[in-house]
């Protein structure tokens, strides 16, 4: 039993021993001047410790806190290389939103011209239309004098919707009237005009 003790104490200084050279190799104890005779009877020269000025010495802390002010320096270099990357993106975001924003206008002044001139060619057909019942209820003198005063497309446009009027209604339009009283020139190059353009507006 006491052999045992003695065995298991030997090796616990055995392993103390290789612990303690183990850290000093490592620099994490200052064992140099304590190991300096057995270097010496193993025929090895002892380790030394750097000549350090009274301002520097070892510490683990200062190398811990120095590598993780190396990690943090790495990580804002990450970061600002992010940021920079999510400037560039947020730039090309806006200009496409600019490109967006400027083609939804165009479309928008597009949209309200077109609007204005469906606007523009109601108003003109409602014109029309007054216009040519206007004539319809006068005598055929009275609306030819009026006739002759307007430009050619104006009577075409009215000889239509007067046409157009009596179909619906299902009685006999009185353009044929009108161009019977009217300067046989005049009346012959409307009904050259009517005759060559569609009918519409």
């Amino acid at each position: 039993m006491i052999g045992r003790v003695f065995v298991l104490l030997l090796l616990i200084a055995a392993m103390a021993f290789g612990g303690v050279i183990w850290f000093d190799y490592l620099n994490v104890i200052d064992a140099k001047t304590v190991l300096a005779p057995l270097y010496r009877f193993i025929g090895r020269e002892g380790r030394s410790q750097p000549p350090t000025t009274p301002e520097e010495y070892l510490n683990l802390d200062a190398e811990r806190l120095s590598i993780r002010l190396e990690a943090l320096e790495l990580r804002n270099m990450e970061m600002d290389s992010r940021q920079r990357d999510m400037d560039s993106r947020y730039g090309e975001i806006e200009q496409m939103a600019q490109e967006l924003e400027e083609r939804q206008k165009s479309l928008d002044e597009r949209e309200n011209s077109l609007r204005a001139q469906a606007a523009d060619a109601d108003n003109r057909d409602s014109n029309v239309e007054q216009n040519a019942r206007y004539l319809n209820g006068m005598p055929p003198a009275q609306a030819v004098g009026i006739i002759s005063a307007m430009d050619d497309q104006d009577v075409i446009d009215i000889f239509r919707k007067t046409e157009e009027i009596a179909r619906a209604a299902g009685t006999t339009s009185l353009v044929s009237v009108w161009l019977s009283r009217m300067d046989p020139q005049r009346a012959a190059e409307l009904q050259r005009k009517m005759a060559g353009r569609p009918p519409s507006l």
